[in-house]
């Protein structure tokens, strides 16, 4: 993977050469393409993810589909500005943080989306951005199986034992819930939304994350599951 950063006007771009090129024939690299009104009128969007700020999902090529994620404010902060952020330099912005560390994970190998490219667009002392990464073939939220009553022990011990690989690689998911972990076709488990979220050394926020997981479960009636994730994780 190698990124590299593009200036067009009052945006920053950085992405993935293997993946964002000027050839003819490919999407080409402009701010437009962070923007689902450029997917909507090529009619590439098959579908988009509830939450705040919908991420669009789409077809950017005949075999491969992305994840077009606007970013979005949320609490008292969404009342001032939904989708403007402080502007304090392009590699502080937090489009910017989310594709490179998500991009030092991925080549690690570890199970996040390969990212795509992030833009991020200045106003003054503000900004806005959004970020595209490809999206996993056959993924359902954990959730959606816990609610479906589909995840099994042994599956449930996946999860622990990838939440324990990232500990591992120092990463201090802030957001860790039943929402932002995919599990694929093949049963595998991915870890999503590394917004806020950094490497560190070894200290209480991992059990933080353990803790904000398991809230998360009681949320889906589904605190029994997670006996079966910290077995896993140890």
């Amino acid at each position: 993977m190698r990124l590299a950063a593009l200036r067009q006007k009052n945006s920053l771009i950085l992405h993935d050469a293997d993946s964002l090129c000027d050839a003819p024939g490919t999407h080409q690299i402009h701010p437009a393409l962070f923007t689902s009104d450029y997917w909507r009128r090529q009619g590439l969007i098959v579908g988009e993810a509830p939450g705040r700020g919908s991420s669009f999902f789409l077809q950017a090529t005949p075999t491969e589909q992305w994840v077009l994620r606007p970013y979005r404010r949320g609490g008292m902060a969404a009342k001032l500005s939904e989708k403007r952020y402080l502007w304090t330099g392009a590699e502080r912005t937090r489009a910017f943080r989310e594709l490179r560390l998500t991009a030092a994970l991925f080549a690690q190998g570890l199970p996040v989306p390969r990212p795509v490219a992030s833009c991020v667009t200045r106003h003054g002392l503000t900004y806005e951005a959004a970020l595209i990464t490809v999206r996993i073939k056959g993924a359902r939220a954990l959730a959606e199986l816990l609610n479906h009553r589909q995840a099994d022990d042994a599956l449930l011990q996946q999860v622990g034992s990838m939440v324990q690989r990232f500990h591992q690689a120092g990463l201090d998911h802030v957001d860790l819930n039943a929402r932002n972990i995919l599990i694929d076709s093949s049963g595998t488990p991915w870890l999503i939304d590394l917004d806020r979220c950094r490497l560190r050394s070894p200290g209480k926020w991992q059990n933080d994350n353990l803790t904000r997981l398991k809230r998360s479960l009681i949320k889906f009636n589904a605190e029994n599951s997670y006996s079966s994730i910290l077995e896993g994780y140890q």
